[in-house]
């Protein structure tokens, strides 16, 4: 008899502990919910490579992204050689009609910053939209110029030949730029205009947010335009932009959000998130050439869709979190209702 329960003992405590080990295992496991791929834009690049390993640890799901350009992105997502694309851009009615049956989402925020290369400048650099017009417009080539002394009257600004630096690739940054600078410059309005691809009147081109970064750190006299966290990055020093209101702002925080005041209370359409050169009544914080950036993903996505559904959730709710310290605004409400309903749209179908 002692026998027998000594082996029934014995059964019941290796039952128990393979049930607890079972269970350790699965609490320590993580979810596993799939892959995706995507690539385009280098602005949400910083926020997207702090996303990656956080979702995978929240939901299993395993994100690549190579950052190639908004214009990249389009043309692969179009060509659907990735799963998810990414702009800075929005989609031009004709790009809408090729990517045949894609949504396009805003998932990010943020200030495109007008970084410079000027030794042993004494003080913060002032623009304008009118002078950064025709400093790349190349009628403005000497950072001594009157017009940039206007702005700065307490610098000792040297003759130094102004070297503007563009993005030679297909971007949704040279896109935002040019947004702002066609609604501030007439003349750059009708000679050159908005679009992630333009022609350039003066200077050097270099590809990519970390391309135009490079040739500014080894040009002196360089200014170029990237995302607030490239120039924070590269310690760049970047330049106060003058608002409608006259005050002089800055890509952060503060004035990226000033600068979506002119939102209205529930937005139902991406043309609704136009928030560059914002009016007066935004205030002299608001920061003018401010801009969402965009995944764009099919409707019919085959056996992703789950996946993509529960990344992008993730990104515009949990992932906000990761954007203040990269001067990444998070969403603002007014756009909640219409991003959630972008995201159910994306389905399995073929």
């Amino acid at each position: 008899m002692k026998r027998l329960l000594a082996i029934v003992i014995g059964l019941l405590v290796v039952l128990a502990l393979a049930v607890l080990g079972g269970r350790t295992q699965a609490a320590s496991a993580k979810p596993q919910a799939g892959s995706v791929v995507g690539t385009g834009a280098t602005f949400p690049f910083p926020l997207i490579s702090k996303w990656i390993p956080a979702v995978d640890n929240a939901l299993g799901i395993k994100v690549t992204y190579s950052a190639t350009g908004s214009g990249a992105g389009i043309a692969q997502i179009t060509a659907r050689t990735v799963d998810f694309g990414a702009s800075d851009a929005p989609l031009s009615p004709d790009q809408l009609d090729a990517c045949k049956g894609c949504v396009v989402i805003p998932w990010a925020l943020a200030g495109m910053s007008v970084p410079y290369n000027i030794p042993g400048l004494n003080g913060r650099l002032r623009l304008n939209g009118t002078v950064l017009a025709n400093i790349f417009l190349g009628s403005i080539t000497n950072w001594n110029a009157a017009a940039i002394k206007a702005l700065n009257p307490k610098l000792s600004l040297p003759d130094l030949k102004i070297t503007p630096v563009y993005r030679s690739d297909g971007s949704g940054s040279t896109y935002a730029f040019t947004d702002y600078l066609s609604a501030v410059s007439p003349q750059w309005k009708s000679k050159v205009g908005r679009n992630t691809s333009v022609n350039f009147p003066a200077g050097t081109g270099a590809r990519g947010s970390s391309g135009v970064a490079g040739v500014v750190k080894s040009t002196e006299g360089a200014l170029t335009y990237v995302d607030a966290a490239y120039s924070i990055t590269n310690k760049f020093p970047f330049a106060l932009i003058q608002n409608r209101a006259g005050g002089f702002a800055t890509p952060g925080i503060r004035g990226v959000t000033a600068a979506l005041s002119q939102l209205p209370k529930k937005v139902t359409n991406l043309s609704q998130l136009k928030i560059v050169d914002p009016p007066k009544s935004a205030g002299r914080r608001a920061y003018p050439i401010s801009t969402f950036t965009y995944v764009i993903v099919p409707t019919s996505s085959g056996d992703k869709a789950q996946t993509l559904r529960q990344f992008i959730y993730w990104a515009v709710t949990s992932g906000q979190k990761f954007g203040p310290l990269l001067f990444f605004v998070p969403l603002p409400k007014a756009v909640n209702a219409f991003i959630y309903r972008e995201i159910k749209k994306i389905q399995s179908g073929t």
